[in-house]
């Protein structure tokens, strides 16, 4: 669990606001000797802030320091700042470059303890009698209470008001490469989920399909040919590059070829399935694959014990802002709980399908929320229903 939350964030940026604001209106006042509106002044820096913002959520990298550099520069107002991690300088911001090179050995003490220092004009002062850069304060940069790098700003002396708010700034700055870490935590733990569910579907659907396929070559060479085409189509859906999104239209038709190959191998009369569909919910973005894992459950689960026959039902409704999707099955049922006890170890019990349920679940809460995980209703003997709500309209999802 990374050591941010959103308040502290939001606490640092108030700060930093409130101290570099206080700071541009000072430095305003001795330029022109006129009152600057401080709405004026709150605008800009919360401006120069963002724009910093967008490069530090990305990572701390010499790309993402360099764009940074220019703003935190701005914000503090200083002749230059360097930023490094915790072996190299990434950026150097301003004017004497020349003292680019002592960044790191300047930085070690920062780098090793964890505290802030300030660089006498003995260890910064360079022959120049014109250079401004004669002391650095260095702040370390950290991640998860660990060091990262620093943020270093030069100026003349270490009562220019502008190099105490280097403080401020860094305590920010650690804050957004935190919510960076955060944001990639979370894209590996997709992905790792991603490749779960691949291989779920692997070794148990492909062995069974090509099986089915291969019964009918001789019996019924045609519809071992359609067969093998619903096939392809369905595993260049599933095994494609990872795409966040897709729309529900697209993710029921592959979801139509793995029933139809399912038929197949269980027979027509054994497995049947209806889909009901409202047309407006049709080109809803969903998260990828994330509604075959529940029919596949319907189907192994549903299949147990010798079931005769088994319905599996599929509908998704327009309901206002949302669209809301189930997938039902008249199959054996499971104690409910049983069925906690299943997900509450994480779907490691893979018999019962739990593995596609947990994913699921974890995909929906994290993209769009707590209160849009997975709704199960089930009892021995009374099948089971999973019933999931999707927004239509949400930030950052869209179909790739």
């Amino acid at each position: 669990m990374l050591g941010i939350s959103v308040e502290a964030v939001l606490a640092a940026t108030a700060a930093l606001m409130a101290a570099a604001a206080g700071w541009s209106l000072g430095s305003a006042r001795r330029r022109d000797e006129h009152d600057v509106p401080g709405g004026e002044a709150s605008f800009a820096v919360l401006h120069t802030i963002s724009l910093a913002s967008a490069s530090l959520r990305t990572g701390l990298s010499e790309e993402s320091a360099r764009r940074a550099a220019r703003h935190l520069r701005e914000l503090l107002g200083v002749p230059a700042v360097a930023v490094t991690d915790t072996e190299r300088l990434l950026a150097w911001e301003g004017s004497g470059g020349d003292h680019a090179g002592q960044v790191l050995r300047l930085a070690s003490p920062v780098l090793g303890t964890g505290r802030p220092r300030v660089a006498a004009p003995a260890q910064v002062a360079c022959g120049d009698p014109g250079c401004p850069l004669r002391v650095a304060v260095i702040t370390p940069l950290t991640i998860e209470g660990r060091v990262a790098g620093v943020l270093a700003a030069y100026g003349e002396g270490v009562r220019d008001e502008r190099l105490q708010t280097l403080g401020e700034v860094a305590r920010w700055a650690s804050g957004q490469l935190e919510l960076a870490e955060l944001d990639s935590s979370k894209t590996r733990l997709m992905e790792a989920e991603m490749r779960a569910l691949r291989a779920q579907i692997s070794p148990h659907f492909v062995y069974n399909s090509l099986t089915t396929i291969a019964s009918f070559v001789r019996t019924d060479p045609e519809r071992a040919r359609e067969l093998l085409l619903d096939f392809a189509d369905f595993a260049r859906y599933s095994f494609r590059d990872r795409r966040d999104f897709t729309t529900l239209a697209e993710e029921l038709r592959s979801i139509h070829r793995y029933l139809l190959l399912e038929r197949a191998r269980f027979g027509d009369e054994r497995l049947r399935f209806s889909v009901e569909i409202a047309p407006e919910v049709l080109p809803v973005a969903v998260p990828f694959l994330s509604l075959q894992p529940l029919v596949e459950n319907a189907i192994r689960h549903g299949m147990q014990y010798g079931t005769e026959r088994l319905h599996v039902r599929i509908t998704a409704r327009d309901a206002g802002a949302e669209a809301e999707i189930s997938v039902e099955d008249d199959g054996v049922g499971m104690d409910p709980g049983k069925l906690r006890a299943i997900l509450a170890d994480g779907g490691e019990d893979a018999a019962y399908g739990g593995i596609g349920l947990v994913n699921v679940d974890h995909r929906l809460r994290q993209v769009y929320g707590e209160e849009y995980g997975l709704v199960i209703e089930t009892a021995v003997g009374a099948g089971m229903k999973v019933g999931l709500r999707v927004p239509k309209s949400h930030p950052g999802v869209a179909a790739g």
